[in-house]
């Protein structure tokens, strides 16, 4: 498949509550290169991503999610879906290059939830990303849980409908699959997908908006995220639940907080989609075993906590 416009979640800024202890947690616990430190915010970026980082920490009085990125194929996809964007109504802000290290110009726009999102093309190669000639498996050897690249996040608000179609109107995405009560009709989770993965982002409802359900990496493996159980069990991790399966998407996963209570997930497999696949849909009824599919039932935790 061609992958043209919007191509994969590129970085998310997340907020934490003491630096240095988030610090230790990404890079040695989840396994995140650690790139460097400016001020009151820290740059990571996992063994199989190129570009210089994914992840930015910043330290902040609460925890939560600043703002997401995703990266489109070439700098003149940064004027077209700012004409989309605008023709739709949402307000759009352009931001000259430098504003993050190593990036170049980028456009920000929020959604009816309350988040802020960012369009980028151009971002500096990682030092220690793969290796391009003669390739090794990889250049600095994996630690902690091993984590292959950022790959999702899940987001809460209340109009997640209109949020969600922005990304499909104006950014290309397609619903990949959704939670929706068909009594009522509300949408109250949905998989959106800009790739062949079965999500790049996911908005689920919730009475409150700008919320963060979780920031997601991808692990080789069913193996790797039983791997990431001995590591939260080693380290003391608070767990959420796991591991599991989801139903939806069919992700192999655990679910974890870091030190400031932002949940992170670990997951692995899932299925290949392309934009031609019948939309998937789960009822309200089998919510349960949408998102648990062997326990069959939802946690309060893991509904009620977000940050």
């Amino acid at each position: 498949m061609a992958l043209t416009g919007v191509i994969r979640p590129g970085y998310v800024q997340l907020r934490v509550l003491d630096l240095d202890e988030a610090i230790i947690h990404y890079r040695d616990r989840i396994g995140l290169n650690f790139v460097n430190r400016e001020g009151d915010r820290a740059f990571f970026q996992a063994f199989d991503e190129f570009d210089r980082h994914s992840i930015i920490l910043r330290e902040a009085d609460q925890a939560g999610m600043d703002v997401m990125g995703f990266k489109v194929a070439k700098d003149a996809d940064l004027d077209h879906f700012t004409e989309r964007l605008l023709d739709i109504g949402v307000h759009v802000d352009v931001i000259p290059a430098g504003e993050d290290p190593g990036v170049g110009r980028k456009i920000r726009f929020n959604t009816p939830t309350q988040h802020v999102f960012e369009l980028y093309a151009e971002m500096a190669l990682s030092a220690t990303g793969p290796a391009v000639k003669n390739p090794d498996v990889w250049v600095v050897e994996p630690r902690g849980m091993r984590a292959t690249r950022f790959d999702h996040c899940a987001l809460n608000g209340v109009d997640i409908a209109s949020s969600a179609k922005i990304f499909v109107d104006a950014l290309d995405f397609s619903v990949a699959e959704e939670l929706v009560d068909e009594t009522s009709g509300a949408r109250l989770g949905i998989f959106l997908s800009c790739s062949n993965k079965a999500h790049d982002v996911a908005f689920l409802g919730y009475p409150e908006d700008g919320k963060i359900h979780h920031t997601s990496f991808n692990l080789e493996s069913w193996h790797d995220v039983g791997h990431a159980a001995d590591i939260i069990s080693r380290y003391d991790i608070s767990l959420d639940i796991g591991p599991t399966r989801h139903g939806i998407t069919r992700g192999q996963t655990i679910y974890f907080f870091d030190p400031s209570g932002n949940r992170n997930e670990t997951f692995s497999g899932g299925y290949i989609y392309y934009p031609d696949n019948p939309q998937r849909l789960w009822q309200a009824e089998n919510a349960g075993k949408a998102i648990f599919y062997y326990e069959k039932a939802l946690n309060d935790r893991f509904m009620t906590v977000n940050t």
